[in-house]
């Protein structure tokens, strides 16, 4: 839910900043490249150090990029199922990389092991759900289930909760539980959501086997008179 309506909100917003891009020559894949590596170095450079809030900001600018360069193709009439590949490819590596950063804090200096394995679970159950539809949509069926935190719900939640932790590095006291809260909200919330894909793609696969059974069951008749061929 969150995705579809933030999606739209933000490809609205950011529709005038893509079209500057694209008359100073800048490509989609470009963008898309500049952003994982942005989210990638504000994760893996702040987080394990504890620094969650500017690791958050450097984040959020560079996070905005899987909107604009989609946004981009569509304006330059260059969309294409590469573009769409790496997009998604790398949307994966990014995500990786801001959940494996909490992880490296909570095993090194965080110093809680039980935080850092939610952290790997957060980071690895975020990959299978994302897995699980288009694994099923490539057996040609259209895992028509949204679930209960997607990729949207899960960086939403994570970021902000890490940017309002860091605040404890200001002397806010107290607000660094947010950070847990969020990552067990997210690791609960993504086995759900892995449940409900699992289901739903269990229940259109016994469909569609049982339509084509039914098909085929219709043409085990016998042969049409005239059609058969003479010898």
């Amino acid at each position: 839910m969150l995705n579809k309506y933030a999606r739209a909100f933000f490809t609205r917003v950011l529709t005038p900043f893509a079209a500057f891009l694209l008359r100073r020559g800048v490509t989609p894949d470009a963008v898309t490249l500049i952003g994982t590596a942005g989210v990638m170095a504000g994760a893996l450079v702040f987080f394990p150090r504890g620094e969650f809030f500017w690791g958050t900001i450097v984040i959020t600018v560079f996070v905005f990029s899987d909107l604009v360069d989609g946004n981009m193709a569509r304006q330059a009439g260059i969309s294409s199922r590469w573009g769409a590949f790496l997009d998604s490819t790398l949307d994966r590596v990014a995500d990786g990389a801001i959940f494996g950063g909490f992880a490296l804090w909570y095993a090194g200096r965080g110093d809680n092991n039980v935080l850092c394995a939610v952290a790997i679970f957060c980071l690895a159950s975020g990959q299978v759900v994302s897995y699980t539809k288009a694994r099923g949509e490539s057996i040609g069926l259209p895992v028509a289930v949204n679930g209960l935190v997607e990729r949207a719900e899960r960086l939403v939640i994570s970021l902000v909760a890490a940017g309002l932790a860091g605040l404890h590095a200001f002397g806010v006291p107290g607000i660094d539980i947010l950070l847990p809260i969020a990552l067990w909200i997210v690791a609960v919330g993504s086995a759900v959501t892995l449940g409900q894909r699992v289901v739903t793609v269990r229940r259109e696969s016994a469909e569609a086997d049982a339509a084509a059974s039914g098909a085929g069951h219709g043409n085990t008749g016998s042969t049409p008179r005239g059609s058969g061929s003479a010898s």
